[in-house]
């Protein structure tokens, strides 16, 4: 079962990668770094398949996702926040984030090798923090992305938990610990139907604009 929700959230990561790329010179630099961020995010899928199918180990590769994943999205919300205490806030937690990430890896190389509890949680919680700030914008404004913007919001704040949860629990059961990376799967197919979702939304109305 949790090999059907994986594969599915691979196809549509893929269908979304697709579907975004031919508009990507059509619309602006947010949607471009959305864009950019599904072809590092299905690089980074492909590359692990690899690794563990080769090696029988990727665990190195969640760096590249969490770090890439962190950088492309504060990208993606500093283009979409307007205030400039939003702004402020997204550039200086970029700053601090991957200064502190360098320094942690630099003293514990070994981390590299690992799950990096404060680098998931981290990441994480300055993009639900980004994702709040642009609900609370879309109040007062067209809501731009907003599809994208809950999906990133439920995603990251339920698989955060997931993951955290799961390491307090790795010494539980392999059924308790295969539930918490079904239930990562099952939210990663909703995230990416958001995506798609938001995709159709973007696509018809462009198309309402020009007929």
């Amino acid at each position: 079962m949790r090999s059907f929700f994986v594969n599915a959230g691979y196809i549509l990561l893929l269908i979304n990668f697709l579907l975004f790329v031919f508009g990507f010179f059509k619309n602006g630099k947010a949607y471009k770094i959305f864009t950019v961020y599904l072809f590092v995010i299905i690089g980074v899928q492909l590359s692990a398949y690899i690794f563990k199918e080769l090696y029988n180990n990727n665990l190195f590769l969640s760096h590249i996702y969490f770090i890439g994943q962190f950088i492309l999205l504060s990208l993606f919300y500093l283009e979409l926040v307007k205030g400039e205490f939003q702004k402020k806030a997204i550039k200086i937690g970029f700053v601090l984030v991957l200064l502190t990430l360098a320094i942690q890896y630099g003293l514990k190389t070994e981390l590299f090798f690992k799950f990096n509890l404060y680098e998931i949680f981290i990441t994480s919680f300055l993009l639900i923090i980004y994702a709040t700030f642009h609900f609370y914008n879309m109040l007062d404004d067209k809501k731009e992305f907003y599809f994208i913007n809950m999906g990133v919001l439920l995603y990251l704040f339920a698989s955060t938990i997931l993951f955290l949860v799961g390491n307090l629990t790795v010494k539980f059961s392999d059924n308790f610990n295969m539930i918490t990376w079904m239930l990562n799967a099952i939210l990663y197919v909703v995230y990416q139907l958001f995506v798609l979702y938001e995709w159709k939304v973007i696509f018809f109305s462009k198309k309402a604009i020009n007929t």
